[in-house]
């Protein structure tokens, strides 16, 4: 029975994290998934029902923004939407097998990142501003040996910042593997796994739906599956793995980054990137109240921004620096709802067309099933963590993912007609 309560726990993190990526789709770039990256780590916390990891939950929301917001300066949009849904085998394969590379390189900076968090303790600390100039570095490096050297493009002519994540990725996993910090090396490969997976399954999944002609928006089921399968991943490493029983509590100073990172940098970035006046009047230039909409949308999102901002910091406040689980509660339903409301503020709150958007009322749903669960406080640890890594295993659940990715691969070109020769990257 506590099997099955553990894997309750690692779902609500699936759950949790796939609703944020979900609302991504409506705002994309590094800073979508950034927000909803710090969803997914708060959920995490929430769930482990550790008071060290209360104290230091805007740390560990802050790492998982910024390693699956990283992955956001990638390109996919051919990969996803031209190659993965090509008419011959070697196209969609290559397009699948870039996908699972793409999502695991959000998974393995996201979860490297939060599993450094974790394992950051008095007798192990990580030298953040080393680790920091070692991935800048690896990313150069990797970009300019893969790219300007080399020639290697995923999807020419877009930009390939999939380098830069590469390099990046590889700087971190060779600072854990050096500095033994084995727990967070666990977590960025399940991570990294789980994300690819997601990532090429959820595009696999849109052919299907669309095959089956069900009037919806498929394609952000996929966006979905990308954090649903990284979240799980994420969260197995995470309760699967070995930790020290007491971490480092945060410094105050350091508290007030996190929070101002979190709560008033990341969605002002997407308020002058979504919601601004005039970007409004232009979508709706064709609306008679065009300007009373555009004018109600963005003063709407405005409040949310400043709800956002002062609600981090009455908590903080009111915390004394050391949150309980009601406040990370608090912490976690204000910050998942207010990235819901943006969401349906974007897509036509004033106008009237809300109501037709179903797949935003499955987020509301996912987070009331998520609040719900959580109230009961289920275990999610494993009773014998691991504390080594197991290589062969590793490799034989990365072969079995891009085995699984041939089946898809034959399947999908069975989904739709021919194809126009754009949708290749390799001339059949």
């Amino acid at each position: 029975m506590k099997i099955k309560t553990q894997w309750i726990s690692i779902l609500l993190v699936g759950l949790s994290l796939g609703t944020g990526w979900a609302i991504r789709g409506q705002f994309g770039h590094e800073q979508g998934a950034a927000w909803a990256g710090g969803i997914g780590a708060l959920a995490l916390v929430l769930v482990s029902q550790r008071k060290d990891w209360y104290a230091k939950v805007l740390q560990i929301a802050l790492s998982a923004a910024v390693g699956w917001g990283a992955g956001g300066m990638i390109s996919y949009g051919a990969i996803a939407g031209q190659y993965a849904q090509s008419d011959n085998f070697p196209n969609v394969y290559y397009g699948l097998l870039m996908l699972l590379i793409i999502g695991g390189l959000y998974g393995l900076l996201g979860g490297g990142l939060v599993g450094l968090t974790l394992d950051s303790t008095k007798e192990k600390q990580v030298k953040w501003g080393s680790l920091v100039a070692e991935m800048v570095a690896g990313g150069v490096i990797t970009h300019a040996f893969l790219i300007d050297q080399l020639g290697i493009q995923m999807s020419p002519p877009r930009s390939d910042a999939w380098a830069i994540s590469l390099g990046a990725g590889l700087a971190m996993t060779w600072y854990m593997a050096r500095n033994n910090h084995l727990s967070p090396l666990r977590v960025a490969f399940y991570s990294s796994i789980g994300g690819g997976f997601g990532f090429a399954f959820g595009t696999f999944f849109h052919l299907v739906m669309n095959w089956v002609e069900i009037n919806f928006n498929t394609w952000n089921m996929a966006e979905y599956s990308i954090g649903f399968f990284g979240g799980i991943g994420m969260a197995f490493g995470v309760f699967s793995s070995k930790w020290s029983e007491e971490s480092i509590a945060p410094k105050r100073w350091e508290n007030i980054s996190a929070l101002l990172l979190l709560m008033i940098i990341i969605p002002l970035i997407i308020f002058r990137e979504s919601f601004s006046y005039s970007m409004f009047l232009e979508k709706y230039q064709n609306i008679s109240n065009a300007s009373d909409i555009a004018l109600a949308n963005t003063i709407s999102a405005a409040l949310i921004a400043l709800f956002l901002a002062f609600s981090g910091w009455y908590l903080l406040t009111k915390s004394k620096n050391t949150f309980s689980s009601k406040e990370v509660m608090l912490l976690f339903l204000i910050y998942t709802f207010s990235y819901s409301f943006l969401s349906y503020i974007s897509t036509g709150l004033f106008m009237g067309t809300f109501l037709k958007n179903s797949n935003h009322h499955l987020y509301l749903i996912n987070i009331l099933v998520v609040f719900l669960v959580l109230r009961k406080q289920l275990p999610a640890f494993f009773d014998e963590p691991k504390v080594q890594i197991n290589t062969k295993t590793w490799i034989a659940t990365t072969g079995i993912v891009i085995l699984i990715l041939v089946i898809l691969a034959f399947l999908a070109i069975k989904l739709h007609g021919e194809t126009d020769p754009s949708y290749d990257r390799f001339p059949i």
